[in-house]
This record gives C-alpha cells, structure tokens and sequence, in this order.
C-alpha cells in the first residue's frame, strides 16, 4: 500500500523560508512525486514534483526561482525548499505520486496517490 505522510507546513510572515516533506512508502517501481497547492476559492495546481528515475523536474512558473524540490532516495523523502514566501503562496500543500509506468505526465492532477495536506499560511 502507497502512503505519503507529509510534514512542514506553519505560519510564516512575507518573506520568510518553509520546508514540507513528503516521506513515501510503499512503491514498487519508480515513480514521480511533487507538491500540489489550493488556495479558498482558487484552481488547485502542479507547484512542483521530481520525477525519481530520471531526475526530471517540473516548477509552476510563479516559484520558479524561490522554491527547490530535492530528494533524498536513502529516506524515500522529497523536499519542498519554499524561500521569498508570499501571501499568495497561502494554501493548502498536498504531497502526491504516481508510478512512472501509469502513463501519467510529470505533476499530473490525475496522481493516484495523495498526502492529507499541509496548510502554509503568509502573512503580509
């Protein structure tokens, strides 16, 4: 069984530097994995994923140069260095994945599996 526990996410004024983590389990073959976000009453959107067999990255073109997704294979755990925060980055972050082989593009809103969702707030 696929989980992806999820962990970072807090209050943090304009600015400001956040971290999330996604820790998954459960793979048996390579997979892509990435931040989702949904903010009240707005699209939900590809942030960012990585994509485990061959390093491809994707980024939202609005982080592109304050946020860095990186891995660590040894953990199974990818990470979302989150710098320059701004209030509208305020939402709720979701971890998901999918395995390579499912056909499914880099950051897909068609991923099979979903974390619970980390809410980041930026205050201005």
């Amino acid at each position: 069984e696929v989980q992806l526990v999820e962990s970072g996410g807090g209050l943090v004024q304009a600015g400001g530097s956040l971290r999330l983590s996604c820790t998954a389990s459960g793979f048996t073959d390579d997979y892509s994995i990435g931040w989702f976000r949904q903010a009240p009453g707005k699209e939900h959107e590809a942030v960012s994923c990585f994509s485990i067999n061959d390093g491809r990255t994707y980024y939202l073109m609005s982080v592109k140069d304050r946020f860095t997704i990186s891995s660590d294979n040894a953990k199974n755990t990818v990470y979302l260095q989150m710098n320059g925060l701004k209030p509208e980055d305020t939402a709720v972050y979701y971890c998901a994945a999918d395995y390579v082989h499912s056909g499914r593009g880099l950051c897909s809103r068609y991923y099979e599996y979903w974390g619970q969702g980390t809410q980041v707030t930026v205050s201005s």
